[in-house]
């Protein structure tokens, strides 16, 4: 009997998501729409090992993340790092979707800040074996000659995904709240709607009285 062969593709977007906001939309449809993905797994991190700054408690991440993403097709929210203990790797969710998936192609998909940082990862070349990366690009940059330059021998194990400019950032939102002394600001440009009802409804982001 010939083997079964799989077109199945799945994409991973992590991140703290704290909170989600339109950037985060905007790029896993950028990856589903670019890549055919079959699903993309969207995974709040959990236990973040190489975050200065504690995060939000996991299960208002969790429930701002069902907020933004689960009305999008194909996109799955998955909380098995919230739900596993000690320091959250990428290379384990990876290893665990592969064995869940074992004839699927696995993405990984992160923004530029995130690669800029990429060697720092836990077993990053392990992450190569098993997931083709895939980073933002905003459309109005050309991509830097040379950025893959640096790992040889994995050069076809990376791809580059066009972004429209969106200067929104999670740090960004969190400092409007922050700085609002308890006045709502505008964030309808930021986030998605029923994201931002959420966080206002639970006094999120807010300095201490």
């Amino acid at each position: 009997m010939s083997p079964v062969i799989s077109n199945t593709k799945i994409g991973l977007f992590g991140g703290a998501f704290d909170p989600p906001h339109n950037a985060h939309l905007a790029l896993a449809q950028v990856a589903i729409s670019t890549l055919g993905l079959t699903e993309l797994r969207v995974v709040p991190t959990g236990h973040a090992w190489h975050k200065t700054r504690t995060l939000s408690p996991a299960d208002q991440r969790l429930a701002m993340t069902h907020l933004a993403f689960d009305d999008m097709p194909d996109v799955v929210v998955d909380d098995r790092e919230l739900q596993r203990p000690g320091p959250t790797f990428t290379i384990d969710t990876l290893e665990a979707l592969q064995r869940e998936n074992p004839s699927a192609q696995l993405y990984l998909i992160m923004g530029a800040d995130q690669f800029a940082a990429f060697k720092q990862w836990h077993r990053w070349q392990a992450i190569l074996e098993i997931a083709i990366i895939c980073i933002a690009q905003r459309a109005s940059n050309t991509p830097a000659s040379g950025q893959f330059d640096a790992f040889s021998g994995f050069a076809d194990r990376f791809l580059t995904l066009s972004m429209p400019l969106m200067p929104v950032s999670a740090t960004q939102i969190r400092q409007l709240l922050a700085g609002s002394g308890g006045q709502a600001p505008d964030l309808h440009n930021l986030l998605p709607e029923a994201v931002a009802r959420y966080i206002a409804s639970h006094k999120m982001y807010r300095l201490p009285p």
